[in-house]
């Protein structure tokens, strides 16, 4: 792979490899940002990484990364990653903080993976900002960081121009959801199918669940998913999948969020999202005939649902992620 930006048009992605960061957080944003995939044209963008020195050894020195570019490759990135850091009480190198901060003030977005959040706040980028990482590191980033809200109870926060992802499987939901606001829902869900990924957790969705282990666990949910992902366009409800799976709706409630992290309707609701966002990508349906199309019901809901996933409009999506006819 070239160290430098060689690809003419693609949004341009520079992931910074530090001292001790995780392997898994980096190879997620590699798989999903770097691979080509020719069943969707190739390149989505053009991502390269970059270090404060040529070799970095990585988490508990399993292994040592050599050819890196350099940091000013953060200079001229439209998106920048800010890796996982094991030992948050020791402030990153200088260099690192200082090519964060020029990127963020000319306009660049920017990611952070995990405790990467510390190496935002140090780089002096997150002050009045709202952001995510582990939960066992939020107590200590809130004592040090005051000026920044913690949610620590989701997988990932887009805050704009930063957005910031919970433990390790997070980086893959946020990388997804990226694909998705680039590129829409139709190129996002095609990924995550080669990725064997369900494409479905939202940034909302709870880090951790709570797991009692029951006396009686009974049959899992599995196939009343199943099935309601095939239907979930019909005027199917919560009351219908809890006769699916022969449970009142009550039980269905509690192991939905035992199983799944969220409500059940939430779930329907996320589904009927989806394929609406795929009508507007790929079809000429009235924006009236996409909400009743995609299970929503009326424009109003539509438009409402979309605004709070995607801060677009119908029109204003159709607009942007349009497949070319071509």
């Amino acid at each position: 792979m070239s160290q430098d930006f060689s690809q003419p048009g693609l949004h341009r992605i520079a992931a910074l490899v530090d001292d001790g960061s995780n392997p898994f957080e980096l190879a997620c944003m590699t798989e999903v940002f770097g691979i080509e995939r020719p069943e969707i044209g190739g390149l989505l963008y053009d991502f390269r990484l970059c270090a404060h020195r040529r070799e970095v050894p990585m988490r508990q020195n399993f292994f040592t990364m050599t050819g890196l570019a350099d940091l000013t490759l953060l200079d001229a990135a439209d998106t920048v990653i800010v890796p996982n850091r094991p030992d948050t009480g020791t402030p990153r190198h200088p260099a690192v903080l200082a090519a964060i901060a020029r990127a963020h003030a000319r306009g660049a977005r920017l990611v952070g993976m995990c405790s990467g959040a510390f190496t935002l706040a140090e780089a002096g980028v997150l002050t009045g900002r709202t952001v995510t990482l582990h939960w066992q590191w939020a107590a200590e980033f809130r004592r040090r960081f005051p000026e920044t809200a913690v949610d620590d109870a989701v997988l990932f926060i887009d805050d704009g121009d930063i957005l910031t992802s919970a433990g390790s499987a997070a980086a893959l939901d946020l990388a997804l959801y990226l694909v998705g606001r680039d590129h829409g829902a139709e190129i996002a869900t095609a990924v995550a199918r080669r990725l064997v990924f369900a494409a479905h957790r939202r940034g909302g969705q709870r880090q951790f669940i709570d797991r009692p282990v029951p006396r009686d666990p009974g049959p899992s949910l599995a196939p009343t998913v199943e099935w309601a992902e095939h239907h979930a366009t019909e005027p199917i409800t919560v009351a219908d999948l809890a006769a699916h799976a022969c449970v009142s709706v009550a039980t269905l409630h509690r192991r939905f969020r035992a199983e799944l992290g969220c409500t059940p309707l939430s779930w329907l609701t996320a589904r009927r999202l989806d394929h609406a966002r795929r009508l507007l990508e790929a079809s000429d349906l009235p924006i009236d005939r996409v909400a009743t199309a995609s299970g929503l019901g009326t424009t109003v809901n539509l438009r409402t649902h979309l605004a709070a996933a995607t801060g677009l409009t119908p029109t204003a999506y159709r607009r942007q992620f349009r497949a070319d006819p071509a």
